[in-house]
């Protein structure tokens, strides 16, 4: 599935305008951004980043706990619903001034 991201709680992996491809019903490791469905309001998805699974579900972040209307699970609690985790970032394929460097790939010596 395809998830479009908006607000600034995801910075500065993540910010608005970005598109991700999500795998739907992937394993999800700690450390890994998942899109899950808001308790309280299950229409609607967040992407955050899974810290650590424990017996009432995940425990869910944002990268930037100062943005304005972050929700988290510092908010309502472990996240039952996960509904997948992203796969990359295809849009744009190019970052904008002032966004998080893409990782570079390390070069192997020999």
């Amino acid at each position: 599935m395809r998830v479009r991201v908006e607000g600034d709680s995801m910075r500065p992996a993540l910010v608005p305008g970005d598109w991700l491809l999500v795998r739907r019903g992937a394993a999800v490791r700690p450390g890994d951004l998942v899109v899950a469905r808001l308790p309280g309001d299950p229409r609607r998805l967040i992407v955050k980043r899974a810290q650590w699974h424990g017996a009432d579900g995940w425990w869910l972040e944002s990268d930037n706990q100062r943005a304005g209307g972050r929700r988290d699970s510092w908010d309502f609690g472990p996240v039952h619903d996960i509904v997948g985790r992203v796969v990359l970032r295809y849009w744009p394929l190019v970052r904008r001034a002032g966004a998080a460097p893409r990782p570079r790939r390390r070069r192997q010596t020999s």
